[in-house]
């Protein structure tokens, strides 16, 4: 069975095309997917079940038949992604990248970035399709 870590962040459409990413290119009778949610600031406690985009992509992943289990982390999302991945010893990891300026790199970081130059796991890094 392929393990694959889906770092999932608020923006639902996102997590929607990482579901998609996952359905469309692995074979889902035999594949796990692990649905990690990072709360940086969590102070009403709340749970990863309760994550808007998390319930789309367990939704997508679900309804087209692959086995989803739920994580929730707190801290530095990247750091949360590659030790989930390590723990589990998945076979891939799955974050969803966005558009950030250069000066918005350097000043907040990049996960994806971080999680690319930190493993040495395949890392598919998914980006919202165009809208027209």
């Amino acid at each position: 069975m392929k393990e694959i870590v889906l770092g999932i962040d608020q923006n639902v459409e996102r997590a929607a095309v990482q579901a998609e990413t996952v359905i469309d290119l692995f074979d889902i009778d035999n594949t796990r997917a692990y649905l990690l949610h990072d709360f940086v600031d969590n102070l009403e406690g709340a749970s990863v079940t309760q994550v808007e985009a998390v319930k789309r992509a367990q939704e997508n992943l679900e309804d087209a038949g692959v086995a989803v289990e739920l994580r929730e982390g707190s801290g530095d999302p990247a750091e949360s992604i590659l030790e989930t991945a390590e723990e589990l010893d998945a076979d891939a990891i799955c974050v969803a990248g966005r558009n950030r300026t250069p000066a918005g790199k350097m000043l907040f970081g990049s996960v994806s970035q971080s999680v690319v130059l930190n493993t040495d796991r395949p890392v598919l890094i998914c980006s919202e399709a165009e809208t027209a």
